[in-house]
């Protein structure tokens, strides 16, 4: 009995570690890459678009909210034909020029509205619809709003398919994903909000090379 016993227990740690190294390989820190398999950099501007093909998918722009004069809320276009305005991403650090799953990034847009106080992302509370949401700017675009200061991050998306981008609050335990929300205000979009829920999935498209015909499809 005694060999038996030993195999079984063999085998039970076999498949133990297995558990344990897979689980450790799938929150595992890793680069995040554009879609051609390029670490992404802060010196670059990328296109951030869909991962997963949909029917009302383009990439991430900005728009009005209620009565705002200011376009300075950010929106993912419904239409995949258009790629929204290209971003940068900015890191502090040990090493600012790699950028990891979850480390804490600042994100622009690399050109804005003169309205804008900045271009640089935040998040503001929108009473009127009860939603954390994306936008650009500063206190002053948001006069009715109250905005949070924090650090985003990229992290793998729980699909498989892409990344997914998240808020952390400054001074606090609270990070959430971002989503999009759709109550038909923006005909030809979402907004992104902070959500408990299902998380964008993302591809970062390198802007330089999309314009100079050398990036492969994203659809």
């Amino acid at each position: 009995m005694k060999p038996v016993l030993s195999l079984i227990f063999s085998i039970f740690l076999f498949v133990l570690i297995a558990i344990v190294s897979l689980s450790f390989s799938n929150n595992h820190v890793k680069q995040v890459l554009d879609i051609n398999g390029n670490p992404i950099s802060p010196s670059e501007k990328y296109y951030i678009l869909p991962a997963i093909h949909e029917p009302y998918g383009g990439g991430v722009r900005l728009g009005k909210i209620h009565e705002s004069e200011c376009e300075v809320s950010i929106f993912q276009d419904s239409n995949k034909l258009i790629n929204g305005l290209p971003v940068k991403f900015n890191v502090s650090g040990l090493n600012p020029d790699i950028i990891f799953t979850g480390t804490p990034i600042e994100i622009e847009f690399t050109e804005r509205p003169n309205c804008a106080e900045s271009p640089k992302w935040l998040i503001y509370v929108d009473d009127i619809i009860l939603k954390a949401c994306v936008g650009i700017g500063g206190p002053e675009n948001y006069p009715s709003f109250k905005t949070w200061s924090g650090t985003f991050n990229i992290k793998k998306h729980e699909s498989g398919f892409g990344y997914k981008l998240g808020f952390c609050k400054k001074d606090s335990s609270s990070c959430l994903d971002i989503g999009r929300y759709n109550n038909n205000e923006d005909q030809d979009g979402s907004r992104l909000i902070l959500t408990h829920q299902v998380a964008y999935a993302v591809v970062f498209v390198d802007a330089d090379l999309y314009e100079a015909g050398i990036v492969k499809s994203v659809a």
